[in-house]
């Protein structure tokens, strides 16, 4: 096949694509008005940004498109969902694997059962050791700074994955990255946390001790002031 008619192939799948997400659009939109107020309002969800194949990217890319299908696409076609993941791949290397895959399709080579199986095949094609390289130096690079506890432990679990972080290293950067002051009172306890589990748990537990001191204490400041006056 010459690379002029694969590009005609591709530019006619992207116009499909677009008419299959208008109409699917349509029929969705129908569905809620027809059902009323049982149906309850539409839920709006983002649509992946566009990948180019850098790896850091691909975790986020893969989890948008699931997000997407599950939520908007649930009654297309495989073909139609895997058309449309193709069709947010510009750019990159993206786009040399995107022209591959479409071509294997158009030829019989590859045929996917479900979307899930052409998403775990783009992630190993650009994740792998590469995205782990990435993640770890996430990781290692994050601190609690101005952030809450809660949200500090949110974004360094978001990190964890797929970082090949576990057991003790992965204690030692979660205690690295918190601020001192809870990290030492946590370190003189009689009976320090073990593992990364713990560390979470013992984290907010002190947290809410704090903070239901604090608030005792100012209602104590609050009445001790209403009676001098």
């Amino acid at each position: 096949m010459s690379q002029i008619n694969l590009h005609e192939i591709i530019h006619q799948q992207q116009e499909q694509l677009a008419a299959l997400q208008t109409q699917i659009q349509a029929l969705l939109a129908a569905a809620g008005g027809a059902g009323g107020a049982a149906t309850g309002p539409q839920v709006e969800v983002a649509k992946p940004a566009i990948f180019s194949g850098e790896a850091g990217k691909v975790g986020g890319f893969v989890n948008a498109c699931k997000l997407y299908i599950r939520m908007k696409l649930g009654g297309a076609t495989v073909v139609e969902q895997v058309y449309w993941i193709l069709s947010h791949m510009q750019g990159g290397s993206a786009d040399i694997w995107k022209e591959n895959v479409m071509e294997e399709l158009e030829t019989g080579e590859v045929e996917y059962e479900t979307a899930e199986e052409l998403l775990m095949s783009l992630k190993k094609e650009f994740g792998g050791e590469e995205e782990e390289v990435v993640k770890a130096a996430e990781l290692r690079k994050l601190e609690q700074g101005g952030r809450t506890m809660e949200k500090f432990i949110q974004e360094f679990k978001r990190t964890v994955r797929g970082s090949r972080y576990e057991g003790r290293p992965l204690v030692e950067e979660f205690k690295r990255g918190m601020n001192g002051g809870i990290r030492r009172n946590l370190m003189e306890a009689e009976n320090p946390p073990d593992s990364i589990g713990q560390w979470y748990r013992r984290v907010m537990t002190v947290v809410a001790t704090t903070r239901h001191s604090r608030t005792n204490d100012l209602t104590s400041s609050k009445a001790l002031s209403r009676a001098i006056k």
